[in-house]
């Protein structure tokens, strides 16, 4: 093996173990986030608002936004491409078709969006938006969402919770094999544990699609102008 072989082949190494240790906090947000909408099917929007309010305090403090949250995501990703990126076709682990790959890609479609108009967009101090505060931004902006861009909104939501639900499935099932040993599930048993994970958060969704809008109709026209920041949303 010459030099540059030998290099190339410590870094993958070391971008594979920052890739796989980033993922656990990943999943641990998923798993909180992702709570809030599941529970629309027992308890509605108050119930799904609770929920969120409560996970915050894991993920959208100073210190957990920044450190159990962004950092391992912008980790997880950087890695993840810089592996796709050094190692060689002839040698990759799986091919950019496969579906951990597929799902991945997609989810760097969703996620910013997502980010972006339900994080950063509400921040906006200026009209109409002035700056959505955290107690105002509960699950009637994503009622509102359903209700003044349903199209835009179900797909979008459909695509950010399929993309990354099936890349977490897959990467856990990675993972679980390459610490614990256990034996990697079949294609088809994959497939039946994501559905299962994100068919009731959809159902959670058309849930709250069901509501009636309950915020002021200032404080919905503040919610709709937050996402019209982005052109999806206009077309």
């Amino acid at each position: 093996m010459n030099p540059g072989d030998r290099s190339r082949n410590t870094s993958t190494s070391i971008l594979t173990k920052f890739t796989r240790a980033s993922a656990p906090f990943i999943s641990t947000f998923l798993l909180v986030h992702l709570s809030a909408p599941l529970l629309a099917n027992v308890g509605g929007s108050s119930l799904s608002s609770n929920a969120m309010l409560l996970g915050r305090e894991y993920y959208q403090t100073p210190f957990g936004e920044k450190y159990l949250l962004l950092t391992p995501l912008a980790i997880h990703v950087a890695s993840g491409l810089a592996h796709r990126l050094l190692t060689p076709s002839s040698k990759q682990p799986r091919k950019a078709t496969s579906t951990l790959s597929l799902a991945a890609y997609s989810a760097l479609i969703f996620v910013p969006i997502h980010f972006f108009t339900h994080r950063l967009a509400p921040t906006n101090t200026s009209p109409p938006i002035f700056a959505v505060g955290p107690a105002e931004l509960d699950y009637e902006f994503v009622k509102t969402g359903l209700s003044r861009f349903p199209w835009c909104s179900w797909a979008l939501y459909a695509g950010l919770v399929v993309s990354v639900v099936v890349h977490a499935v897959e990467g856990v099932n990675i993972l679980c094999t390459t610490w614990f040993g256990t034996t990697r599930l079949s294609s088809r048993i994959r497939k039946l544990v994501a559905g299962a994970a994100a068919v009731p958060v959809m159902l959670g969704l058309w849930t709250l699609s069901r509501e009636p809008l309950m915020a002021l109709s200032s404080t919905v026209e503040r919610y709709a102008a937050c996402l019209t920041t982005l052109w999806v949303y206009r077309v």
